[in-house]
């Protein structure tokens, strides 16, 4: 009689093994079509934010084109810097020493986007 218990326990402790690991490998199935569901949007975001960039690039190019101006790779890369700085509030003289150049240079190429500032402050005050 205890062998025949014993057997009846060992039968049902592997069924529900069983059931165990079905019941987690549907688990795993749901888990991971919702883990390639969340790939799919981030690489279609992705997408979208590489054609909004080479949108972006596309217009400054014509932009500047159209405008005649001619920047080598190394001033525009050098004005980012500078309008990147002045924009994050550093001060004109900080960011002459940090380029390693005159506060009059950096005026001259600060002067276009200081107007602007300037002028969106004076119409927030106004308001």
């Amino acid at each position: 009689m205890m062998e025949w218990t014993l057997a009846g326990l060992f039968g049902i402790s592997a069924i529900l093994l069983i059931i165990s690991i079905l019941k987690t490998i549907q688990a795993s199935k749901v888990t991971r079509n919702e883990i390639d569901m969340v790939h799919v949007a981030n690489m279609k975001e992705i997408h979208s934010m590489q054609e909004s960039i080479r949108n972006l690039e596309l217009d400054i190019e014509v932009v500047m084109e159209e405008a005649e101006i001619q920047l080598s790779s190394e001033k525009k890369l050098f004005l980012r810097e500078v309008l990147d700085l002045y924009k994050r509030n550093y001060s004109i003289v900080s960011i002459a020493e940090k380029k390693q150049v005159s506060e009059s240079e950096i005026e001259l190429l600060l002067a276009p986007y200081q107007k602007l500032k300037d002028e969106g402050r004076k119409v927030a005050n106004e308001n």
